[in-house]
């Protein structure tokens, strides 16, 4: 069993009222017998040509293979949808977005959009976002308001076919690779112990795995981060007899780049792709897909050669990465109080579990084309786009059926920000911006109607005629 991705292009619908069916036919057309998609991105979209340049992380299972007893065999589809049935205006809750490995000018780091985070957190009762936002290393100083949670899950919540069910604690499963050196495997260890004793982090059991999980760090021919994941049908076995402990799964492995990257990475002050983000999130859509447990990912280090390098004064965004050893605890405290997955239908209803109909706004960096921004588009949830022009992302997202006042473009997220609340207050935009054009006025002319009252004036003038006889000219 492996992970990988491929990159197709694919013919833009005729009609474009069925985005995600269209893109869910095109896919499943292309898929091998034992393939599963996992991630879907769509990375660029030619208009004028009418194709756009897909990206699909791909599950790979022989037919011949020997399933695992606590895997599906139907693995669900990324792109089952349920539509909402009205949106429940009881809270305000939004979904925050930044896609792994596209180079965002905030959120394309190590967890540099953590101050937007706390930003839109301010203005809604709950903000759903993903690791990528808030994971820095050793630091995630993400809201309280906050449910963190795995990429695949949040475009299932959006989707309708998933729910956020809260808890007040989870049990995090932590699997690390048994290094070659061992003093990276005793760092993971000591850093578990860490966050069991300082802030009542529940691990009941670390596996170490030997041979461990396989990690390859690639770039598509677009530039985003992807990668593979080569031996995954043996990083299921090894932790599946202690599946039964686990609320969540936490995994610290070594992934493979050329030795060169990380000096490369510090010294291009943000203007290169982060290498290893792009594999970590199509590893962990599909465990949390095959599992149905929250999960996140953190890289070791390489080798003590790795470790023993200066990286200088780095850009900011990249300063976290350059003091961690482990790069564990930001997983570690995001998991620990992640909500469970719900796909009960029936449980889905309770009020507790908080569905797509809870949604309110999705916020994403503009020109980001995936399944979150198409399921929004059909639930009829308001999209906002924040302009960032350096990401690798070409979507004109304007471009799709939106329903009038949907989806709004803003320059900033201080500007998202003021639309969140404008959105909460329930006050249009268009009323806080100047100039305020007059309400356009529609003149409606019935036909049926105005024929009836002219039969009924030329009857009334007739009965007027007749009862007072016929006119008489009066002489001078």
């Amino acid at each position: 069993m492996r992970l990988c991705e491929h990159e197709w292009n694919i013919a833009w619908p005729s009609d474009s009222h069925d985005l995600l069916g269209h893109f869910a036919r095109m896919v499943q057309e292309r898929l091998a017998e034992g393939e599963h998609a996992v991630r879907f991105v769509v990375c660029s979209t030619d208009l004028a040509s009418q194709t756009c340049h897909c990206e699909v992380g791909i599950l790979s299972a022989s037919p011949s293979s020997r399933p695992e007893p606590d895997i599906p065999k139907v693995v669900p589809s990324i792109f089952e949808f349920r539509k909402r049935a009205f949106e429940n205006s009881a809270h305000f809750n939004v979904v925050f977005l930044v896609p792994t490995g596209i180079n965002a000018t905030i959120g394309g780091h190590a967890g540099d959009a953590g101050p937007v985070a706390q930003l839109l957190a301010s203005v809604c009762d709950a903000l759903v976002l993903h690791p990528n936002v808030v994971n820095a290393s050793d630091i995630n100083e993400m809201p309280a308001n906050a449910l963190y949670v795995e990429g695949s899950v949040i475009c299932r919540l959006l989707m309708g076919t998933a729910g956020l069910r809260r808890v007040r604690g989870n049990r995090v499963l932590v699997v690390i690779d048994r290094h070659e050196e061992i003093a990276y495997s005793n760092a993971a260890i000591n850093a578990v112990n860490a966050a069991r004793a300082c802030y009542g982090f529940d691990c009941p059991r670390i596996v170490m795995l030997d041979p461990p999980v396989k990690l390859v760090s690639e770039y598509t021919s677009t530039g985003r981060a992807a990668g593979r994941v080569d031996n995954l049908g043996d990083f299921l076995e090894g932790i599946r007899p202690y599946r039964s402990e686990a609320d969540a799964i936490a995994v610290s492995s070594v992934i493979a780049v050329p030795a060169e990257f990380h000096q490369d990475y510090f010294d291009s002050e943000g203007g290169m792709v982060n290498p290893w983000g792009g594999v970590e999130a199509v590893f962990t859509h599909a465990l949390s897909l095959l599992y149905g447990l929250p999960s996140a990912h953190s890289p070791m280090i390489e080798s003590e050669e790795i470790e023993s390098i200066d990286p200088g004064i780095v850009d900011p965004r990249m300063a976290a990465e350059a003091v961690s050893l482990t790069f564990l605890q930001s997983i570690l405290k995001g998991l620990m109080r992640s909500p469970q997955i719900e796909t009960d239908p029936a449980a889905m209803q309770f009020s507790e579990c908080l569905t797509a109909r809870d949604i309110s706004c999705l916020v994403i960096p503009d020109g980001c084309l995936g399944l979150p921004v198409l399921a929004a588009l059909e639930q009829g949830i308001p999209v906002i786009a924040v302009s960032d022009p350096d990401h690798l992302m070409t979507n004109n997202l304007a471009a799709l059926p939106w329903r009038p006042g949907q989806f709004c473009r803003v320059n900033n997220y201080l500007e998202a920000v003021g639309v969140l609340c404008a959105r909460r207050s329930g006050l249009a935009l268009e009323s806080v911006k100047r100039p305020i054009l007059p309400t356009p006025v529609a003149e409606v002319f019935q036909r049926r109607r105005a024929a009836a009252r002219s039969k009924s004036t030329a009857a009334a003038a007739r009965s007027k005629s007749s009862v007072n006889g016929p006119s008489v000219p009066v002489a001078p």
